[in-house]
């Protein structure tokens, strides 16, 4: 089964690069309401996903948690980096044993190129048409 008929392209998810600050981060992921958000650089390249507990043990791990201070703090120094893409030609297995631990599993091209995302949701939809179905 080819899993790129599960994804949301890259213009449709919102992402940020990974020389932001902690703060627009942060402002980024309220505005959109996200719980993650993909991390990519300069070149598109996926590096890695942060997440509000990222964020919130940024603010704890600060001896003075002074949301001013954010905007110094480099978005890479609290990254996440257990949200393991897939690549797109991946099967449906490979998503599952991610979509297991994470809410959305990144797609990458073979160059690494962040093409999009798969949400578990999704997964979970089509799984429960296919058992409808039996």
């Amino acid at each position: 089964m080819n899993i790129l008929r599960f994804l949301t392209p890259k213009e449709d998810v919102e992402y940020i690069n990974i020389e932001s600050s902690v703060r627009q981060g942060l402002e980024k992921m309220k505005y959109h309401g996200y719980a993650a958000i993909p991390v990519i650089d300069s070149e598109g390249k996926y590096v890695g996903v942060v997440t509000e507990g990222d964020f919130l043990w940024a603010l704890y791990n600060n001896d003075n948690p002074d949301i001013k201070k954010l905007e110094h703090m480099e978005l890479k120094s609290i990254l996440h980096k257990d949200y393991h893409p897939v690549n797109a030609s991946a099967s449906i297995d490979e998503i599952l044993t991610r979509a297991y631990s994470q809410n959305f599993v990144p797609v990458v091209d073979d160059r690494n190129v962040f093409i999009g995302i798969i949400r578990r949701m999704h997964i979970i939809k089509y799984l429960a048409t296919i058992q409808t179905e039996l």
